[in-house]
């Protein structure tokens, strides 16, 4: 394979760019795999630098779940809407929305979870530890509620297509293929008879 079809093919793997491709290609010595994985490692160091950019583009993406009985309504910012159209994000989107339905996240993130919610919480799992010295206690409680944030806060929980991955790593991964500041600003998910 040429080193021009392997660079297209690199980029129509990871949506990166060419001179990035080419670099990639060239630390692997020519294996596309390990190409694949730099641009990764790579993406995730970059991720985290664009995390302070602005956000004012994006969609608002609606899923209604087979048999019409769970639906989302889901904000997802980016910063320019030229990205709010790409395919990429449009798919990865819809399946954060999908994730909602199946999953019933109350919350984006852990910093969205409200301090009384975490001291109930808290105090629920207090009363299930009994047969511990209470100087123990507090340490089990703040590993068992790292199990209840991923149930609760969306960018925690493993992905429904994927379990080894969660969704801030698929964020993640998408900010560093497309280069911009992706955020998953809220979301609403309704289920008939819920309230009753």
């Amino acid at each position: 394979m040429s080193l021009m079809d392997a660079i297209r093919d690199l980029r129509f793997k990871t949506s990166a760019g060419m001179m990035e491709c080419k670099a990639a290609l060239s630390e692997a010595n020519g294996n596309i795999d390990k190409a694949i994985e730099v641009l990764r490692k790579r993406g995730i160091a970059k991720a985290a630098k664009k995390s302070s950019r602005i956000t004012s583009q994006g969609v608002v993406e609606s899923y209604i779940h087979v048999g019409s009985r769970i639906g989302v309504l889901l904000e997802i910012n980016c910063e320019t809407d030229f990205v709010a159209r790409n395919s990429e994000f449009k798919k990865v989107v819809k399946n954060i929305a999908m994730q909602i339905a199946a999953a019933n996240p109350l919350y984006v993130s852990r910093e969205d979870v409200t301090c009384e919610a975490i001291e109930k919480e808290k105090e629920i799992l207090r009363c299930q530890i009994t047969d511990k010295p209470k100087d123990m206690v507090e340490k089990i409680v703040e590993g068992k509620l790292s199990k209840y944030f991923s149930e609760v806060c969306l960018l925690e929980q493993p992905f429904i297509k994927d379990p080894n991955v969660k969704i801030k790593d698929i964020l993640t991964q998408l900010i560093a293929t497309i280069g911009e500041n992706i955020v998953i600003r809220r979301f609403a998910r309704y289920e008939v008879g819920e309230e009753i």
